[in-house]
Parts: C-alpha cells; structure tokens; sequence
C-alpha cells in the first residue's frame, strides 16, 4: 500500500496507491514552519507560501490559477509550525499536470518585488481578517499563554509590524537556508503508480541541490495562567487546558481515547452536561494540538458573558471527575468505536491520505497503517486512560483563557476548582 524512494538529490518520494479511486492528491513538503523562524522574522515561512503563487520564470500568477482551474483541480499550500506544504488534487490523468505546476511553483518562483508589495498587504488584511474571528483569537491567546516566550506559542501567520518589514532577500535568504533536498518530502496518494510519481517529480527536480538541516523540535516550558482579554463580542469564548503529548508518543492514542469522552461528539461528557442538560453552550469540545516533542490539550466553549463562570466551573468539574474517578469501561468502548470509524471516513479522501503520508514522514520517519492504528487503539485500557488524565489535570498545570465583553473581576479561576 505504501511505498518509498529517495531520489538522487535525496528527496523522498512517499505515495499511497488507491486504485479504486479516480483522483490523485499530491504534495510538496519542507520540514520547516513558523517554530523555525528568528522573531525578528515571524510569519517568513507563511509570506514565502503566499509568495510561490505570484510568478515563476515560466508562468504569471494567473497562469497558475488557470492551469489548475483548466481541469478542474484545485491547488493550495499551508503553513504551520513545524512544517509547510504546497498540493494539488487532480483527476488521475493530470497527474503530470499537476507535478509541472506544483514542482514550477516551489523551485522557480520569482518573487517579484511589485508582487511581494501586494502580498504583504493581503497577509496584512489575513491578520486582520483573524483578529476579527473569535474563535482563532482565542487559540492563539491560549497557546501563547501556555507556552509563553517560545516560538511555538507565537502566531504562525506572523505580527502586522514583522510581515511589513520584511524584503526579498528576507525570503530567499530563508528559502535557501531551508528548502533544500534533505529537508524535503514529496506525497501522493490516490490512483496514482509510484514509479511514475518517482519519475515525474526526478525530472522536475533533477536540478533541485543543497543541503539543509531540519530544525530541531521545540519543547518549550508550560507556563499555564489565566489570562481574560477584553472584547466587544455577542458571546465569551472560554479556553481551558493543559499539557498534551507529542505527536511521537505513544500515549497519543490513550488521550485519543481520553479526548473522544470529555469532548470529542455528542455523548461525551462535556457536550452532554454542558450543552444538553444545561444549556450553556452551543459548541463545546476538547481537543489535542500536538508537535514533534511536544503537545498541548484544550477544551473550548461559547457561552453568554452571564454564564461564564458556571461555565467554567462545570468544565473544571467534569475534568476533576474525570481524573478522580477514571472513565466507565462502556465509555472506553464506546471511544474506541468512535475513533476507529472516524479514522475509516478520513480514509477515504485522497487528501487526508496525502497529508497523512507527509506527517507520518516527518514526525516518526516511517508510515503506520490502519492496521496498526486499529491495534493500538483497542490495545488501550481504562487504567491508561485514567492515569494519563490524573497526571494531565493537575491543577498546577491549567490554564484558562476567556475572550469577550468582561474583565478579570468577572471570573474567578481558583486552581483549587480543578484537580488536586
């Protein structure tokens, strides 16, 4: 199902082959993202992805669009932490397509200085754009509270005065200090062939040289607080959480498990007493952010600014409950279902197949198979689940943050409301 070359230059080839399928989804890879990045310079890596769609030597920016456009594909990239990726999903026969325009993009863009100019203005206007969503404000406000000073709790899209200050020779400077063979992982997963996928992507890259080292992982100090930031909204945006686990350990699937019954769908603890016996809150959910060495664990809700504290109170209690008494073995089973169905949904998109490839590639240096995901998930028990949420919940190690129309004199967060 799974295989991988490493072309001559040293690029890895990773592909995933789904014969059943007619669409091909494909990307490029550079082990680098916004953790990387000198403070002076935030949001390089994120401006460098905005500017590989603005012009190469052979193609405009429209060229590029419409080539994609043309057969109906769709190409995007992102930028996150510890990683950015460039992709196109196509109909199987524009595979070679799609290779041309993706491999044009990310070795011969030309980075205009006229294009640049315009391109901070619309990352511009994107921080804004933020700023004016709630719900992103508040996750960046938490893991800026939790890993306070670290690259990883700054913002990946950058700061309005880092973005504007930055020059061309900024970003190819930082281009060739981090694109290179060595750091560079190409996917494809859906009806594609492997040697053909080998083949295209060692014509395009064949004069793709250097080396570059990947960054070394971040594991920055939890530095949990309660922070309440003041802003004229309709609803208060709670966030409350903890350490997680790295995307390497092995525990991640035993706080799968442990995430799914808090608050990971509609019979979980949370959405239950929060939402259906008290009304409280229309979305409320925990979730897990995990890195390379490192993680974090939240839960998130909104709620009336009148109902902040009971809010806060009643997540602070399922949590303490939670680690006091441990999961029911039907919640476990239950969990493990849930899970396990979730992850065959997902696997049947090429993309999430394709991104998969390229985070298993950087995060373990290997792929694991459903098989093998399956295993480990019933492999957890209720013993491990209630472990791993005694020592998570501790009340040294939460933190909380509220965004809306209130000040810190209307929420109180006492440590002692949480796990002793």
């Amino acid at each position: 199902m799974y295989r991988k070359s490493t072309l001559q230059n040293g690029v890895r080839v990773v592909t995933e082959s789904m014969p059943s399928v007619r669409s091909a989804s494909l990307g490029i890879w550079a082990d680098i993202g916004s953790a990387a990045e000198p403070p002076e310079q935030r949001g390089v890596s994120h401006l460098i992805e905005h500017m590989l769609f603005k012009g190469t030597q052979r193609r405009s920016a429209r060229e590029i669009a419409e080539a994609m456009d043309g057969v109906g594909g769709n190409l995007n990239a992102f930028t996150d932490k510890e990683s950015t990726c460039y992709y196109a999903k196509v109909i199987d026969r524009h595979v070679p397509l799609a290779v041309d325009v993706l491999a044009d993009m990310f070795l011969h863009s030309v980075f205009d200085p006229a294009e640049l100019a315009k391109e901070q203005k619309v990352v511009l206007e994107e921080i804004r754009m933020y700023d004016d969503s709630p719900d992103e404000v508040i996750h960046d406000l938490f893991i800026a509270t939790m890993w306070s000073g670290s690259n990883l709790g700054a913002p990946t899209i950058g700061y309005a005065e880092t973005v504007s200050a930055l020059t061309r020779e900024d970003l190819r400077a930082h281009l060739r200090a981090r694109y290179a063979p060595t750091t560079v992982v190409v996917t494809a997963a859906g009806n594609v062939d492997h040697d053909r996928i080998v083949e295209l992507f060692a014509d395009a890259f064949a004069r793709f040289e250097g080396k570059a080292l990947s960054p070394v992982p971040e594991r920055p100090r939890l530095t949990p607080a309660s922070r309440i930031k003041r802003k004229d909204t309709e609803q208060a945006y709670i966030l409350m959480g903890t350490q997680g686990v790295s995307s390497r350990d092995e525990r991640r699937y035993t706080l799968s498990v442990l995430d799914t019954i808090l608050g990971g769908g509609m019979s979980s603890r949370l959405f239950q007493e929060v939402r259906e016996k008290r009304g409280l809150a229309y979305s409320v959910y925990s979730f897990q952010q995990s890195y390379r060495e490192t993680g974090l664990f939240g839960i998130s809700a909104g709620t009336s600014p009148g109902s902040v504290q009971v809010c806060v109170d009643v997540i602070a209690g399922e949590m303490q409950r939670l680690a006091a008494e441990g999961p029911s073995n039907e919640e476990v089973a239950l969990a493990k279902e849930h899970i396990k169905g979730s992850l065959t949904l997902s696997l049947e998109s090429t993309s999430s197949r394709m991104m998969r490839l390229g985070r298993s590639e950087f995060n373990l240096g290997r792929q694991i198979t459903t098989e093998e995901i399956e295993r480990q998930v019933d492999a957890v028990e209720r013993e491990g689940v209630w472990m791993l949420a005694r020592e998570l919940f501790r009340a040294e190690s939460l933190g909380l943050c509220v965004l809306g129309p209130l000040d810190e004199s209307n929420v109180r967060w006492l440590p002692s409301t949480a796990v002793a």
